[in-house]
């Protein structure tokens, strides 16, 4: 009895406070690191991947790669939606999400440059000053990707700045809308830039040609839904932005144009 009296103690249940608190601290502080690893690793994989193609020696298989390719879409598109979001709130403390964001969508990332299926089949192989111009135009598209996260935030798509002020056991500083540098001339330079990426190529294969297909399809559902984000955090500033400023250059049409003054409807 004397024992189990010791351990109600106040003293003691403080002290079990105390060290589940270091715990988390610990497992936090793990969780952050290997999160900003793995997505620098990752970024290392995508960039060999979309320039020399999958290494695989597997035959070619398109139902697998299409999987594959809408794969990467699924876990970042679910921890997304509100639902989810709130469920992941009661157990992960809510500045340490973007690193569960992101370590997702690494994970996705790297399952497919694992399992891809390679095609031999080759749908254009450009040479001399066109594979050159191919060429600037997909490391332009990378230059353009982190510029365009800098100027969102790239220590937000990453969870690393509210991860870094959750360890030291501060707010996460509140993020501003500012119409800066590309956003003066479109909504989605990130989006544009991701895009480069997967069309400039000097050799496409039909394999790359899945893949390309099935991101480009995604993207642009993804511009409309971030749009729809967007408005809903921000409101009436975002939707004034959205009548002035198209979603991607030379496209003046639905949900990618401007937004309708009348009616707030695309």
């Amino acid at each position: 009895m004397s024992t189990q009296l010791e351990v109600a103690t106040p003293n003691t249940r403080k002290l079990t406070v105390a060290s589940r608190s270091r715990i988390t601290l610990v497992a936090g502080l793990l969780f952050g690191v290997l999160t900003q690893a793995v997505f620098l690793w990752t970024a290392a994989q995508l960039f060999l991947f979309l320039r020399f193609g999958s290494q695989s020696t597997q035959a070619f298989s398109p139902l697998l790669d299409i999987g594959l390719a809408l794969f990467f879409a699924l876990p970042h598109s679910v921890l997304l939606l509100p639902a989810v979001n709130k469920w992941l709130r009661q157990s992960v403390p809510s500045q340490l999400l973007g690193c569960v964001h992101c370590l997702a969508t690494c994970i996705s990332l790297l399952v497919l440059f694992e399992t891809w299926t390679a095609s031999h089949a080759s749908i254009w192989q450009l040479q001399g000053w066109a594979e050159q111009l191919m060429l600037a135009g997909f490391y332009g598209s990378w230059v353009a990707l982190f510029y365009s996260l800098y100027l969102t935030g790239l220590g937000y798509q990453t969870g690393f700045l509210p991860w870094w002020c959750w360890l030291r056991g501060k707010k996460s500083p509140t993020r501003s809308f500012e119409i800066v540098s590309l956003f003066r001339f479109m909504r989605h330079p990130v989006y544009l830039s991701f895009l480069g990426l997967i069309w400039f190529t000097p050799h496409m294969t039909l394999d790359h040609a899945v893949l390309t297909i099935i991101w480009t399809a995604y993207i642009y559902v993804g511009s409309y839904l971030k749009d729809q984000r967007l408005e809903r955090f921000i409101g009436e500033p975002y939707r004034a932005y959205a009548r002035k400023v198209t979603g991607f250059p030379l496209i003046g049409f639905g949900p990618w144009g401007r937004r309708k003054i009348s009616g707030g409807d695309y």
